[in-house]
């Protein structure tokens, strides 16, 4: 894969961090830096050791269930939030917007979001992360 933008190099980007041990999750954030184009996004692993230092106010658990989304400002959204704040921050994805914005349609989008991340490595797994994650 490609490397990501890197916040050290993006110092004003949001950061995304997610599972990076995910394939699934992986290529998911491979498009979002395709489709942003600008480097208005920064990608960070949630394994990358920078996480304790950087964002001690998130576990590693609750990194585990959610793909996070950190402003500038440090204000912190999670999984549908986040990708819902993408759709307005990313121009490529402005035709999801009156989707993803009908009013009351967030806690859909939330429910969604969490059945496809408590699934994700049955969603493509390789033998190692199908080990690591599926069998403990």
């Amino acid at each position: 894969m490609s490397s990501l933008p890197d916040p050290n190099d993006y110092p004003e980007a949001r950061v995304v961090i997610y599972d990076g041990h995910c394939q699934f999750c992986s290529r998911q954030v491979q498009r979002l830096a395709r489709l942003d184009g600008k480097n208005r996004l920064s990608f960070l692993s949630l394994h990358d050791p920078r996480i304790e230092s950087d964002f001690p106010a998130l576990s590693h658990d609750e990194l585990m269930e959610a793909m996070h989304l950190v402003e500038p400002s440090g204000e912190i959204h999670r999984g549908a939030a986040a990708f819902r704040l993408m759709t307005r921050r990313l121009p490529r994805l402005w035709i999801l917007v009156p989707l993803m914005h009908l009013p009351f349609s967030l806690p859909l989008w939330q429910a969604i979001y969490r059945f496809i991340a408590r699934r994700r490595y049955r969603m493509n797994c390789d033998e190692e992360s199908c080990q690591t994650h599926l069998h403990k």
